[in-house]
Formats: C-alpha cells, sequence, structure tokens
C-alpha cells in the first residue's frame, strides 16, 4: 500500500488491509488534523480493500467529522463500489461523482 498526498488530496493505492491498516490509519488522520476543507481520497490506483481497510476509510470519515471537514471518495474502482452498496456506506460516505454500477439504484 502506498499514500502520497498532503492535508486536501490524498491517493491511496495497492492493498489496503489487515496489514496496511496501521500505516493507513495515521498518515489519514494526520491529513485530517492538518487541514481544512474536504479531504480528498483517491482511490484509482486502489487494487483491493478487506473490511480492515474498510474500517479504515470509516475511522477517517469519523474523524473528518469531528473536524468539520468532508471526507470525499475519488475514482472508487467498480468492485469496491459494489461492496459499498452491499454495505449501504454508500447512503454515508460522500463519493465524488456518485455511485455508478450499474446495480447502484436504490
Amino acid at each position: 500500500m502506498h499514500i502520497r498526498g498532503d492535508h486536501a488530496e490524498l491517493v491511496v493505492g495497492g492493498r489496503l488491509d489487515v496489514h496496511s491498516a496501521a500505516d493507513a490509519r495515521s498518515v489519514l488522520h494526520d491529513a485530517v488534523d492538518s487541514g481544512h476543507g474536504d479531504l480528498v481520497l483517491d482511490l484509482t490506483e486502489l487494487d483491493s480493500w478487506d473490511a480492515t481497510g474498510l474500517g479504515v476509510i470509516m475511522g477517517a470519515h469519523r474523524r473528518a467529522g469531528r473536524a468539520d471537514r468532508r471526507l470525499v471518495l475519488r475514482g472508487v474502482p467498480p468492485q469496491m463500489q459494489r461492496l459499498l452498496i452491499a454495505t449501504r456506506l454508500h447512503r454515508i460516505l460522500f463519493i465524488e461523482g456518485g455511485i455508478v454500477v450499474g446495480s447502484a439504484q436504490g
């Protein structure tokens, strides 16, 4: 897993899973705490995430809300969009451009 960027936009790539969760959590929390306005997570380079990785995203979402910021997901790959729909997290998280997977209606 790799994350590059600053307190306004981060590009997350590789695998966001149980093995990378602690490092990712630290980077995301630092970005939330050191910035203002939207924090964009560009996921176009993300290969996969597991439940732990999704938990890291949700934790960053909650932390951003407490800091009067908004976490914005950009470039969510289709297979990950399906997981967000299945867990109904697409209704909680802000996804730039919305969900585009065919079964996203509803």
